[in-house]
């Protein structure tokens, strides 16, 4: 299993957050539950910088700076594995599903940064990668969308070379299971045999909901059924397995650490799906990866497209990552050095060391959205 291990030290020196005002998607974006809204997710960006004077950048939530900076800008210098490990146990008593744990992921994510950038390298050569793209597929299809807008949509993401494409289920808080299928079959008219269709009901039905529309779907050969139940329903996903369910059924983004997913994959889950921005580890992914490839399964990966993207680099040719285009597509116009996409996959920039995104800020700042500008100042040694 992967694991990374750094003893290279680091002190927090300074940081700056830029916190920004809501900013509108251009279509509001909904899914069977409950979706994004009007607005992209990104509430802030932050600089973190280090006694070398290495920068990592990342979009972070407003909490993130008022819980976690106050525990590693506070002029400690430990060594990667010491920081991930004392701030890993603080977050216990909130327990590993929660907020606490996933900004100890971004704190991993911020070292990683620093550590490809000291070392010269961007950040998925830095940690072994042997090539600069991610395999993708593209997902989308808001439930807000008019039959012909998703057709029109899905066919977007196959002229732009993609093979797989989603699209969200549980119409009517569930309850219009007919919608589903009628778009379902006029999405695979359009885009043909040969391009896989995915399906998302973001847990919407119970397990009983969720066998009965698969049987219902099985004439459209459903690529996957993304989060059919509630994501902590791991007896359920068996249950549907032994009610006869035939499409393979995928799940992981909801969850924070790699044990619980040996019981998705334990109680029959075909596809497995960690997401960047929610991990509590980001060594986790390879390690679900490397589950996944012992089992026999499936192993993808969503959350935070443009970071995302480096290290899709890591995974095999046939493990892709999430493109979540109403929320992506938005959020890379207000980014820099996003990766670029050709016949289906992500290539990452391979000039810049670290992570290479940046929030483009004189645009963000043009847009009038950019609301504060905070600078934190560690106690000097």
């Amino acid at each position: 299993m992967n694991s990374f291990n750094f003893e290279d030290k680091i002190r927090f020196t300074k940081a700056v957050f830029y916190n920004f005002r809501p900013i509108p998607l251009p279509k509001p974006f909904k899914d069977g539950t409950a979706g994004f809204g009007q607005f992209i997710p990104e509430q802030g960006y932050l600089e973190l910088s280090d006694d070398t004077g290495m920068t990592a950048h990342y979009t972070v939530p407003r909490a993130f700076v008022r819980d976690m900076l106050p525990q590693i800008l506070n002029g400690e210098t430990k060594s990667y594995n010491e920081w991930r490990e004392s701030l890993y146990w603080k977050s216990r008593n909130s327990g590993f599903q929660s907020a606490a744990a996933v900004n100890v992921g971004t704190v991993d994510l911020l070292m990683l940064d620093i550590l490809a950038q000291r070392a010269g390298k961007p950040i998925h050569r830095f940690l072994g990668a042997e090539k600069d793209w991610a395999a993708a597929y593209k997902g989308g299809g808001s439930i807000l969308l008019s039959d012909e807008e998703l057709v029109e949509e899905m066919c977007r993401y196959v002229s732009e070379g993609f093979t797989t494409v989603k699209l969200k289920i549980g119409s009517d808080q569930g309850q219009n299971m007919e919608r589903d299928l009628r778009r379902i079959e006029k999405v695979r008219a359009a885009v043909g045999d040969e391009i896989g269709v995915a399906v998302d009901a973001n847990q919407r039905w119970t397990v009983e909901e969720a066998v009965k529309f698969a049987k219902m779907a099985e004439p459209y050969n459903i690529a996957w059924f993304e989060e059919p139940i509630h994501s902590s329903d791991f007896n359920g996903i068996q249950k549907m397995k032994e009610m006869g369910v035939q499409q393979k059924i995928s799940a992981g983004e909801s969850m924070r650490i790699s044990y619980m997913y040996e019981m998705y994959l334990e109680k029959g889950v075909d596809i497995v799906q960690p997401s960047l921005g929610r991990m509590t580890r980001i060594d986790d992914l390879l390690k679900i990866r490397d589950m996944a490839r012992a089992a026999g399964k499936e192993f993808q990966s969503g959350g935070r497209t443009a970071y995302n993207a480096s290290f899709g680099c890591l995974y095999g040719e046939n493990e892709r990552i999430e493109f979540h285009a109403p929320i992506s597509e938005p959020v890379h116009e207000l980014m820099l050095n996003v990766p670029e996409i050709r016949d289906g996959k992500c290539f990452v920039r391979t000039d810049i060391p670290g992570i290479p995104v940046r929030m483009n800020l004189e645009k963000i700042e043009a847009m009038d959205a950019l609301e504060s500008r905070t600078i934190y100042l560690a106690p000097k040694a």
